[in-house]
């Protein structure tokens, strides 16, 4: 691995000559390991053949060992303030753009377009921790060419990701993450890694897009509501949360009839099911939700 520059040195400077302060409503946090850096780049397997969008550069910390190793660098920053030091600071990479933008609002199929002749990209990002769910599934929802994300995530969000049916961890996160993608923990970082420090310990996760999903599903986006209902109330009979959720609002009779099809026991809770499980039951809930609805389009 190349590193021009020592990339901690340079973050204090900045935050020493720009008089930086970590803002909380965008949950910043500057990281200050060399040592983590290694390992997010490694975990990713950043090479000279590839294009790397990151997300939340900050300070750059990151985005100096990225631009050392990688073809290209694509760097989205919210911060307007932070986009300006980027700006004036890294003029020396010339294989390196910065965009201020919302990565939630952000057409990452265009950008692979336009960066990478359509070819999958790499994203390599430290999250702000109260928006890691929202970017991770808007990137595999968006089904733009994407290889992999690797991600700095709170340790008990990479739990969460890893965790198996049956496991306590497991939720409606888990079961989407690992239908998208192959999970790999690449490190654990304790809290002294940032400045300001944050209240939690950190992972370094790798998900790998799989180029095919682990099962056939009719409606994925109602295979997730089905997901999301069952979770939510957890301790529930999944025929009690689903009927329970005003955002699939079908009847209790139609979820049992479709539980019962599933070959699902009609008592079973949702941490119970796996991907395949809930495949089948929202393929059976979507054949009947359609009757349903082509019966009142009738009156």
């Amino acid at each position: 691995m190349q590193i021009v520059s020592d990339p901690i040195s340079e973050t204090y400077r900045l935050i020493k000559k720009y008089d930086v302060r970590a803002r909380k409503r965008f949950g910043q946090n500057f990281l200050t390991d060399a040592r983590v850096l290694d390992k997010i780049v490694t975990a990713a397997g950043v090479t000279k053949d590839d294009f790397v969008l990151e997300i939340g550069p900050g300070l750059g910390t990151l985005t100096r060992v990225l631009c050392d190793n990688a073809k290209k660098v694509l760097a989205v920053e919210l911060d307007y303030d932070l986009v300006d030091i980027l700006e004036n600071e890294f003029t020396m990479y010339e294989n390196l753009e910065i965009l201020q933008g919302d990565i939630l609002k952000t057409d990452i199929k265009k950008i692979a377009d336009e960066y990478n002749d359509g070819k999958p990209l790499k994203i390599v990002a430290n999250l702000p921790y109260y928006i890691t769910t929202p970017i991770i599934m808007g990137l595999f929802e968006s089904h733009a060419p994407i290889k992999s994300i690797t991600v700095m995530v709170q340790k008990e969000v990479a739990d969460r990701m890893m965790a198996k049916p049956g496991d306590k961890n497991c939720g409606a996160i888990s079961l989407a993450v690992q239908y998208y993608s192959e999970v790999y923990l690449a490190a654990r970082v304790p809290q002294n890694c940032f400045t300001p420090r944050p209240k939690v310990d950190s992972a370094v996760i790798r998900l790998t897009v799989r180029d095919e999903a682990p099962v056939s599903v009719e409606d994925e986006k109602l295979m997730f509501e089905v997901m999301r209902a069952g979770f939510e109330q957890r301790r529930k009979t999944l025929v009690n949360a689903l009927s329970g959720s005003s955002k699939l609002d079908i009847s209790k009779d139609v979820i049992s009839k479709a539980i019962e099809e599933a070959g699902l026991s009609p008592q079973i809770r949702a941490e119970k099911l796996d991907i395949t499980d809930f495949a089948k039951l929202s393929d059976s809930l979507s054949k009947h939700y359609e009757i349903t609805l082509s019966e009142d389009e009738k009156y």
